[in-house]
């Protein structure tokens, strides 16, 4: 039986950064982290199959994906959540933005920004998972990488409707070319220049790129290398300035 996957690739940055850039903020690690990700990634498998079904579209396939997936999340996260109940508060702060998720998924606007937001929301508080289950609390450090990668993915939503469906749309232009410039000048007179740093190839390929046709395969391998950068410079950043061991 051929496997029942996601098709927004990009969602596979989100749902990886974030949560392994958490790992690095929480200043240790254990093998307890493997299953916490595990568990992550089968729920996210899930949440496909499941918000499809308020498209009522083959909807017994959908259930049966759903089930398969939550279940299997369900037995990996069994033994980071005995040990670290705290994880629970986490996964009811995801609530509200996952019945937003499934309001729009049942009014077919999957693709509505303030969707695209809350999804984004949701993988970012993933980074938060590390620092819980190590230190049974949040780390300064491990909120600022989550508002990080929530800084990062949504201009990196607006940057690919500006590309895609937007392309046409001055207004969405406007967003994504003041959004990057004004997120690295903020972090900087913030004091973080590092920081800052990470966002540059964003700001570059938002204003270098736009108006170019380009195929959507393009679009997406140059946002795997964007996403890959910012990446590399922040673990850089968490391990210089607060070595995680």
């Amino acid at each position: 039986m051929k496997l029942f996957l996601p098709k927004q690739h990009g969602a596979w940055a989100m749902l990886i950064i974030p949560f392994w850039l958490g790992v690095a903020a929480a200043g240790d690690s254990d093998w307890r982290m493997l299953l916490l990700f595990a568990g992550w990634f089968f729920l996210y498998l899930g949440t496909y199959p499941f918000l499809l079904l308020f498209k009522r579209k083959k909807k017994k396939e959908h259930m049966v994906w759903a089930a398969v997936y939550f279940t299997s999340a369900f037995l990996l996260l069994i033994i980071p959540v005995v040990q670290e109940p705290k994880l629970v508060w986490l996964g009811i702060f995801f609530i509200p933005f996952m019945l937003l998720n499934m309001y729009f998924s049942s009014k077919n606007q999957d693709r509505a920004f303030l969707n695209d937001l809350c999804a984004i929301m949701i993988f970012s508080l993933s980074g938060l998972a590390g620092s819980i289950l190590i230190n049974g609390y949040v780390r300064d450090l491990s909120i600022l990488i989550t508002i990080c990668t929530l800084l990062f993915f949504t201009g990196s939503t607006l940057y690919v409707k500006t590309m895609i469906r937007e392309k046409s749309n001055i207004t969405y232009k406007r967003l994504s070319w003041g959004y990057h410039i004004a997120i690295p000048l903020a972090i900087f007179i913030l004091g973080e220049p590092p920081v800052a740093i990470a966002y540059l190839p964003s700001l570059f390929r938002a204003i270098y790129l736009y108006g170019k046709k380009r195929s959507v395969m393009r679009i997406g391998i140059y946002e795997i290398i964007n996403s890959a950068l910012f990446f590399i410079i922040m673990i850089l950043y968490v391990l210089e300035k607060h070595p995680a061991y």
